[in-house]
């Protein structure tokens, strides 16, 4: 919608994990080393934290893209964590494409099949992959039979590497008294850190010369100070007030985005609609009212004068009177 009007290829604050629009500071850049070194040198598990939005899914697809042009490389990802581990582990199957949707395979069967092809993977030299997100909701008793996925290795090598993508709260867990040998089986630990002022504004900047922006100052040094202090620094939610306040501003036909648009926008986000700009009939309703308080002014005053000169005449007063209810009264 807004594209043409401010000269975009595509949409540059959309909130999909694209790679292509990956920015990195120095955290992410420490995470995105951290991660292509745990997966190549085969450390087994590895934890991934930050909070919601920060960036965590765009990191490792682009993680897993870079490393696909390297190695074979087999990724089977588990995004569903309410489900019972037997689920889970028939979910990522059926992502390697050694298990068929539906099948329906013991415990046993599905171990088996999965390090049956890890052993072939390692020996073309490839690798394989368990990606398990959200998994800060995953119970104790859970996250005990995924360590035990780690027990698939040879007498050198992991045969499966397994990322552990969470919320700080997966921190915490991994923490617990009953997960102390998972905690130990860890090789790795990546937190991803919220964005700086500096880096939201860079980041604005970055997005929009990707999508093929020509102005990369369209966003006001003050609009993104104001942006910066309400996502605090969350990626995913610059993105959704940069996506409103680009369509407010197409709305207005305004080229450049202020600290008012930004004001707007999350006016809106917050309450769900978006404050009314004031139009020729709200101003031909407020003039009416300054005339009315005008004429009630005059009327006080008149009635003041009127009590003054009762003492000298008492028909000029009822006169006066008149005119004054006259005045009040349509």
């Amino acid at each position: 919608m807004y594209c043409d009007f401010f000269g975009f290829n595509e949409k540059p604050f959309d909130v999909t994990p694209d790679p292509r629009f990956l920015f990195l500071t120095p955290g992410h850049r420490e995470a995105l080393a951290s991660l292509i070194y745990g997966i190549h040198e085969r450390r087994g598990f590895i934890a991934i934290v930050g909070e919601v939005g920060t960036g965590k899914t765009t990191l490792l697809n682009s993680v897993l893209r870079q490393i696909e042009k390297e190695v074979e490389l087999r990724v089977g990802v588990i995004f569903n964590t309410d489900l019972d581990f037997n689920s889970m582990l028939a979910m990522a199957l059926v992502d390697l494409k050694i298990a068929k949707p539906g099948e329906r395979l013991s415990k046993a069967n599905l171990l088996h099949r999965l390090n049956e092809f890890a052993i072939r993977q390692l020996s073309r030299g490839g690798n394989v992959v368990l990606m398990v997100d959200e998994a800060q909701n995953l119970d104790v008793a859970t996250l005990e039979q995924i360590r035990l996925l780690s027990n698939f290795e040879t007498p050198t090598r992991k045969l499966l590497q397994i990322l552990l993508v969470g919320q700080p709260e997966l921190k915490a867990r991994l923490n617990l008294p009953e997960l102390r040998q998972l905690k130990q089986r860890v090789g790795l630990r990546c937190q991803i850190p919220p964005l700086t002022l500096e880096e939201t504004r860079a980041y604005v900047r970055t997005r929009l010369r990707i999508a093929g922006g020509r102005d990369l100052g369209l966003f006001a040094d003050s609009a993104v100070d104001r942006i910066s202090a309400y996502s605090g620094g969350t990626p995913r939610l610059i993105n959704t007030v940069c996506d409103h306040c680009l369509l407010f501003g197409y709305a207005d036909q305004k080229r450049r985005i202020d600290r008012h648009i930004v004001d707007q926008a999350i006016e809106y986000l917050e309450e769900g609609t978006r404050p009314q700009r004031e139009g020729r009939e709200r101003r031909r309703s407020r003039a009416r009212l300054v005339v009315r308080w005008s004429l009630g002014t005059l009327a006080v005053t008149l009635v003041s004068a009127a009590t003054a000169l009762a003492l000298k005449s008492h028909s000029a007063t009822l006169g006066l009177v008149q005119s004054v209810r006259q005045l009040l009264i349509p």
